[in-house]
């Protein structure tokens, strides 16, 4: 593939993309560079299912978060192996003969354009989840329609600076809202089936970071007051990873407090979906960046 002027992501390098290569923020080329693709079971039950789900976890990113539990990929970009769109197209079909309850594209954002060219290829039967950090730009995003059958972004920040300091991205505020505007507009209200697998709809992640209880509590009243047919997954599985250690006041877990909290918020402001105890932060939940289901 080849991108002339990329501007796939809301920082709109305008940056020419070899197959291998390109200039931009995300450091890749054009075609989709992947780290692992294989069953993964530790995504929302209605992602999940019982049998896993199809996560295709793609190397780079148009963010640069210091404490990301992927770093290794996303930011490092040290594992990966660069396929074509007709390649991705068939780990579509073998993840779905393996028996994946959803087909679940982990962090697509910078390589869109090959995304929308495998499903052309190939739309499987079971949902598409299109599972990002929430930095899309809407004009991206409609070029995806009646491709995605589910959104799940993340909603990291409401404030520009924490934007800035944690992610390297002063507009990830404006970006984020009218992101998953455009997604929920796209997949309308939840639809689920008698297994409980969410089969369309738009379900937004919120990640509590340490000391920043008023930011988790502001970014759940941004939701509720975006659309009602939104779904809320509450994550308390925060570990410090990536560069973290740089920055005190997020090297440590959250505390009980904290976590009541803003659950506490979540609960008062009528908000449907889930809730993730603070057991789960644990680095047992990251997956190996192997190669696995690439290197065949």
């Amino acid at each position: 593939m080849r991108i002339e002027s990329c501007r796939l992501c809301p920082r709109e390098c305008g940056v020419l993309r070899e197959a291998e290569s390109g200039a931009g923020f995300c450091g890749m080329g054009a075609d989709p560079v992947v780290a692992r693709a294989a069953l993964h079971y530790w995504e929302e039950p209605c992602i999940s299912g019982t049998k896993g789900s199809g996560a295709i976890f793609f190397t780079g990113c148009s963010l640069q978060c210091v404490f990301c539990q992927n770093y290794e990929i996303s930011t490092e970009r040290s594992v990966g192996k660069r396929i074509t769109p007709q390649e991705l197209a068939g780990i579509f079909r073998r993840l779905e003969k393996e028996g994946a309850e959803t087909i679940n594209l982990v962090n697509p954002t910078h390589f869109v354009a090959a995304v929308r060219e495998s499903l052309l290829l190939y739309k499987p039967s079971v949902p598409v989840v299109y599972n990002s950090g929430g930095y899309d730009r809407p004009e991206t995003l409609r070029i995806l329609e009646g491709l995605i059958d589910v959104y799940l972004p993340d909603w990291k920040y409401v404030s520009q600076e924490l934007g800035e300091l944690y992610s390297g991205a002063a507009n990830y505020c404006t970006a984020v809202k009218e992101s998953v505007a455009e997604m929920v507009r796209q997949t309308g209200p939840a639809i689920f089936n008698d297994k409980g697998i969410l089969l369309k709809g738009t379900l937004v992640r919120h990640l509590i970071l340490p000391g920043n209880t008023r930011n988790s509590i502001q970014v759940l009243e941004e939701i509720a007051a975006l659309s009602g047919d939104l779904l809320v997954s509450l994550m308390a599985q925060y570990v410090p990873c990536g560069r973290a250690e740089q920055y005190p006041e997020i090297n440590r877990r959250i505390t009980a407090r904290e976590y009541d909290k803003v659950q506490q918020r979540l609960f008062e402001l009528g908000l449907e979906g889930f809730v993730q105890e603070r057991g789960s932060a644990k680095k047992d939940y990251i997956p190996p960046f192997n190669l696995e289901g690439v290197s065949i």
